[in-house]
């Protein structure tokens, strides 16, 4: 599908798409529901903030190095004794910078009356600190293991979803979901650690020089830094600025959101360690190749996600988490389409400007996206609350979006002028007019949204493949030719 030998990104992609399925959509939609309605927009406000501030934490305890690890072992994935040897540094490097973070964190909890009453919740986060860490994720996705990363995942997630069903009853169980969620999102990492000697050795290489990846690291880092600033400054400005249940109702916002964002992004991490050996060995028509097809193929799934989830914001809304949640709504709506710049912008920044050593670039556009995000935010938040949040978002993600443009597109030209972008909306009309009549069915909203996506996505799908869209057509003729195969 997307130009590579033998098949295999096909399977990372496919692999990673079930890992975000299951990360974003299986595991939200069996546990959200039932966690939102017992834990009611405080408390879900209370471990939305939680997250948030600790996430702080472990970005300084990272530093950069989840996406600067997955460039540097994919560079040199086929010596081992030098991917050893730059693991191991890497690897020193994040675990000093635990140390650091955890007494920074110590202090915090200690001197800020914001933090005394729900100590221990953010200990308990915290514990994503040091299991991200000793999971080294960015090596196994060097060595695009795809398919060990999902089932692990996968199997962990199981477990807690079973767990949550368990052991959470009332609203006061907000810590035990707290302690639930680290268990399903990182707990995983420690068979990572275990595992990590398949590909690399444990022994003292001796060496070592961590001095080379200072520069890099700290680069990526104040990317880290500024796109934290704008991910989840919204919360913790809400958390400080208004009460609990706005940043509860912002929340399932940002959830809908991170969901359907997190499916357009998948391809484009499944592409850096790819697009970073191409780049390593000259292959530069490989790496525009691959980038055009990517890039279209975000158009063609981010267009309609966003269309759809606008028209039904309020039935995703009350499905997802009840009615108490009317208020999310708006908030949803504003922020939606910020999944098509979102995506546009992972594959901007991840495939192209990463892979090139361009990530200047990339911390410049960021930075942008962070101041306008804080100034709107302080303007917006004081009066329309979460609302306010979801048009800081709105605006830092555009104003990512041109920054990077303006710098490639030169490069990326040639690929936007590709997109049929009538096409693409006539599509999207025609789904609707098949779809928003069932606003009005008088049945439950769940029943409500699977017709409708049924029809809106079905008319979208069949549009394209009527006018005979290149990348549609590749895609259906790859399936029908695996089914016959199987048969």
């Amino acid at each position: 599908m997307f130009g590579m030998k033998g098949g295999s990104l096909k399977v990372n992609f496919i692999m990673n798409m079930m890992l975000t399925m299951s990360s974003y959509i299986f595991f939200p939609l069996i546990t959200f529901p039932y966690i939102s309605r017992i834990l009611l927009p405080a408390g879900m406000g209370k471990i939305s903030f939680a997250t948030s501030f600790i996430s702080y934490f472990v970005m300084v305890s990272e530093l950069g190095i989840p996406t600067y690890g997955i460039r540097a072992c994919a560079r040199v994935r086929d010596d081992k004794e030098e991917l050893t040897r730059v693991v191991h540094e890497l690897l020193m490097i994040n675990l000093f910078m635990c140390v650091l973070s955890y007494v920074a964190l110590g202090i915090a909890l200690k001197y800020i009356p914001r933090l005394q009453g729900d100590r221990e919740l953010y200990v308990i986060i915290s514990f994503t600190i040091v299991l991200n860490a000793i999971g080294m994720e960015w090596l196994y996705k060097a060595l695009e293991q795809y398919t060990y990363i999902t089932i692990r995942s996968v199997i962990f997630k199981l477990i807690a979803i079973l767990a949550m069903f368990l052991l959470i009853h009332k609203q006061q169980d907000y810590v035990i979901y707290g302690a639930i969620s680290i268990f399903a999102g990182s707990a995983s990492n420690i068979l990572n650690f275990i595992n990590v000697r398949k590909y690399i050795s444990m022994k003292w290489m001796g060496k070592y020089c961590l001095k080379r990846h200072f520069k890099p690291v700290l680069t990526f880092f104040a990317i880290a830094c500024a796109g934290t600033i704008y991910t989840s400054l919204d919360n913790v400005m809400l958390g400080f600025m208004t009460m609990d249940t706005e940043v509860g109702y912002y929340n399932v916002a940002i959830k809908i959101k991170s969901i359907l964002a997190s499916l357009v992004t998948s391809l484009g991490s499944v592409l850096l360690p790819r697009a970073s050996y191409y780049v390593e060995n000259g292959m530069m028509d490989d790496l525009k190749k691959i980038t055009g097809k990517a890039l279209n193929f975000v158009f063609l799934m981010a267009s309609p996600l966003v269309v759809y989830f606008m028209a039904f914001a309020k039935e995703s809304i009350f499905f997802l988490s009840g009615s108490a949640y009317e208020s999310a709504v708006m908030p949803l709506i504003i922020i939606m389409p910020t999944v098509l710049f979102i995506g546009i912008t992972n594959l901007l920044g991840i495939q192209m400007l990463v892979p090139l050593g361009r990530e200047n670039i990339l911390l410049y556009s960021v930075i942008t996206g962070a101041v306008l995000d804080f100034i709107i935010n302080a303007i917006c938040i004081p009066r329309f609350a979460s609302a306010g949040a979801s048009i800081g978002t709105l605006v830092a993600e555009f104003a990512v979006l041109v920054v990077q443009y303006r710098c490639l597109k030169q490069e990326i030209r040639k690929a936007l002028i590709s997109v049929h972008y009538q096409r693409i909306c006539a599509a999207i009309m025609a789904g609707l007019l098949l779809s928003v009549w069932t606003k009005y069915l008088r049945v439950h909203t769940f029943v409500i949204l699977v017709i409708s996506a049924v029809l809106f996505f079905a008319g979208y799908a069949m549009f394209l493949l009527f006018t005979k869209e290149p990348l549609v057509v590749e895609i259906k003729n790859d399936v029908t030719r695996k089914m016959r195969e199987w048969m």
